[in-house]
């Protein structure tokens, strides 16, 4: 966490980063929560203000109607983006629970073999009221859209790219080949986390 960073910071980064959008409708006409987590900042932000950020911002933009959620797992790094276990059971154990029963579906884009296995062991555990018997596996963008409406969606452009990846290089699916980017090619560079890291560092 960058002590640097005030609430009011770490909340707008959240909205300049659009980590979280109600975006889209899934073919049963339902909205969909949209959630890119590569541009998560895991090191910079606080679980307080992230659950906060959620409860008043999200939340009621959901309303009272059944949902789908959009988890896209591309380009996800332990290191740098992910919040840990710990802080994702926390977050869930505070959604409403109207809300909670109201998540018809979750679809987790690219999920890699070490997230299946992850969820295959824990995941019963992790989320409760059948949350985990929601869950459905997209290895590709083109999968989805058996689910979503593909024309109300914005999709970033690097999850198109890591499916040209998979499609070259289908041992990355299984774990069998590295899908660090250093193999592959060094990190872009207009992703706005690092540029808010060194505003931290300085």
């Amino acid at each position: 966490m960058c002590a640097h960073a005030s609430q009011l910071d770490q909340e707008q980064l959240i909205e300049k980063l659009e980590i979280f959008k109600i975006h889209g409708r899934d073919k049963q006409g339902r909205k969909i929560l949209r959630i890119i987590g590569k541009f998560f900042p895991a090191r910079f932000l606080s679980l307080d203000v992230l659950k906060s950020y959620l409860e008043e911002k999200i939340y009621p933009r959901l309303g009272d109607k059944p949902f789908s959620v959009l988890y896209v797992h591309t380009g996800v790094q332990r290191s740098e983006n992910f919040p840990g276990i710990s802080a994702l059971r926390s977050v869930y154990d505070a959604i409403p629970i109207n809300l909670k029963n109201n998540i018809r579906a979750v679809y987790f884009v690219h999920p890699g073999l070490q997230a299946r296995l992850f969820l295959a062991t824990f995941g019963r555990l992790l989320f409760s009221g059948g949350l985990y018997g929601k869950l459905k596996y997209i290895s590709r963008t083109d999968y989805l859209w058996d689910h979503v409406r593909r024309n109300e969606i914005e999709i970033p452009e690097f999850v198109y790219d890591h499916d040209e990846d998979l499609e070259y290089r289908p041992m990355m699916d299984y774990g069998l080949e590295s899908d660090h980017p250093r193999v592959y090619g060094a990190p872009t560079m207009d992703s706005p986390v690092p540029v808010y890291s060194m505003r931290c560092i300085s």
